[in-house]
């Protein structure tokens, strides 16, 4: 049985038979080998041990594939057990490679273009003239600017987060009012992003429905250690492209930092080549095809699907396996990064902003009108739409904050200055004292009722409806949201009266079945969105 065996594995023939059934895997994990002196035939008294520790290793090995043994077996006790057929012969293995978990240092490398491998090449040039203890001393050095992230560690409280560049220069905004960390209400961004749960005031819930909505807040919103997964990888991206385009610098932007993101938000990322505009139909799809490339290549081991979407703003969508994030990246579209800090501060200002915002992305997602690709509302122009309704109630919830702070959110402000701005500006506090339930009713009521989706525009900026331009931006359009900066419409994807009225009947349902139920679950069904979260 002893030769048969050998045979047996000689031949090939159980490989071949293995691969066809889809039970052989090619890259062998390391397990536990039995000691050498064990593997000598004849050892009397140690046979009926070794077969126990063989019938265990061959168990783990039939039960879980990927853990083959590592040694080849020989002498008594494998003859026994494969006449008994406890166990099965297993091919010789000669190296044995350890999977280790994918983190951002596993890269290839792959050069992705002719600037990259020119770069690379100089790199490796004013490496090799610099002596080992100088380069040793560089990378120990406080002083150093290179930051180490394939630890989960939180990063260094000088390094804010997605502001890539030191800021150096302090605003002149926080001068005219004073110390932020007195009067601002907005979370710096060096210290902790989102506050402690525990010391965060939420409004008072006094109604099922305000109860019902705070909880599914609570449960959904996104947390510090989300925030810092993307952190993680933004930090990582940002050091590999600047092996091409080395002036870059790569914000986080969005949900992801507006105050507004649940536990799956997708991240956002903006790309900076430059401070002038970058014409976005041809500049901006040629940066984007050489970060692709990069992607698919060099960073192949922990960037999955790289795919370059060519939209009106183009960006690269892909996956992160670390962080096991969706991105969007885009090419200069700043407007991005200076929206994110306004949407921040009103998020932060009223402690009923955050909780409505979320139950609506939630109702939208669930009710399948939250896709700008299917021709139905984005996430951005669901929270304009929430903002809007909360200025125009007869007695304000959230003011202009354009109108009120113009020096804190001025157009012309230099990027590496935008977060700081918001930090001076006060909580509002207004006379409104309506329950969240009220207020989500309210919303509904307003958008299924009260507004001319014919005739009137959603303006944040002026904190009130206004009448539709006749540009060409507007003209045929179903629905207008006016971005806050530069004016162009948000929900320009509405474009078929179909996708329009399932929008606005989700709009009215929603108004009579919580007008008439006061119950979250008869619009959105609250065990599956708290575990889909």
């Amino acid at each position: 049985a002893w030769k048969a065996a050998a045979k047996w594995r000689r031949s090939g023939w159980r490989e071949r038979f293995l691969r066809r059934s889809g039970r052989f895997l090619p890259l062998p994990v390391a397990s536990r080998p039995l000691p050498a002196a064990s593997l000598h035939p004849g050892d009397g008294d140690g046979d009926g041990a070794q077969l126990q520790e063989l019938v265990s290793v061959a168990h783990s090995a039939r039960c879980f594939p990927q853990a083959r043994p590592a040694c080849l077996l020989s002498g008594p006790a494998l003859s026994r057990g494969l006449l008994s057929g406890n166990i099965e012969a297993t091919p010789a293995v000669t190296p044995v490679v350890t999977l280790q978990p994918v983190t951002y240092r596993s890269v290839s490398p792959v050069s992705t273009s002719d600037a990259l491998t020119s770069f690379q090449g100089r790199k490796r040039q004013s490496q090799q003239s610099i002596p080992d203890d100088a380069k040793r001393q560089r990378i120990h050095s406080h002083d150093s600017d290179t930051t180490v992230v394939n630890q989960a560690v939180p990063l260094p409280e000088e390094r804010r987060r997605s502001f890539p560049s030191p800021i150096s220069i302090q605003s002149p905004v926080l001068h005219a009012h004073g110390s932020p960390a007195l009067i601002g209400c907005v979370p710096p961004l060096q210290d902790n992003l989102f506050p402690d749960p525990a010391g965060t005031r939420l409004p008072v819930a006094k109604d099922e429905l305000s109860q019902q909505i705070l909880e599914l807040f609570q449960v959904c919103r996104q947390q510090a250690s989300d925030l810092d997964r993307k952190e993680l990888c933004r930090t990582e991206l940002q050091r590999e492209i600047q092996l091409i385009f080395p002036q870059s610098r790569l914000f986080l932007v969005g949900s992801s930092l507006n105050g507004f993101g649940t536990r799956t938000s997708d991240g956002d990322l903006c790309l900076v080549v430059k401070e002038e505009p970058v014409n976005q139909k041809t500049e901006a799809r040629r940066i984007l095809s050489l970060v692709q490339k990069l992607f698919s290549t060099k960073l192949s081991s922990y960037i999955e699907r790289p795919q370059l979407i060519r939209a009106k703003v183009p960006i690269v969508k892909f996956r992160d396996k670390v962080s096991n994030v969706d991105f969007d990246l885009n090419v200069n579209n700043v407007i991005g990064i200076r929206n994110t800090f306004l949407l921040r501060t009103y998020a932060f200002i009223e402690n009923r902003v955050r909780p409505l915002v979320l139950v609506v992305k939630k109702w939208a997602s669930f009710r399948e009108i939250n896709d700008a690709s299917r021709g139905t509302l984005n996430s951005y122009s669901l929270v304009l739409m929430v903002l809007h309704y909360l200025q125009t109630l007869p007695e304000p919830i959230l003011p202009s904050l354009q109108k009120n702070y113009p020096e804190c959110f001025d157009p012309a402000m230099q990027l590496h200055l935008v977060h700081q701005a918001p930090r001076t500006i006060p909580p509002y506090i207004s006379k409104n004292g309506s329950s969240l339930g009220d207020l989500l009713i309210g919303f509904f009521k307003y958008y299924a009722t009260e507004f001319d989706w014919s005739h009137q525009m959603i303006s944040v900026r002026e904190a009130k409806a206004i009448a539709r331009p006749d540009g060409i931006e507007w003209r045929n359009k179903f629905i207008c949201v006016e971005e806050p900066f530069d004016g162009t419409n948000t929900a320009r994807a509405v474009h078929e009266k179909q996708k329009f009225d399932m929008i606005r009947v989700e709009f009215a349902q929603a108004w009579r079945l919580l007008r008439d139920k006061k119950d979250l679950n008869c619009i959105l069904p609250l065990k599956a969105a708290k575990q889909k979260r």
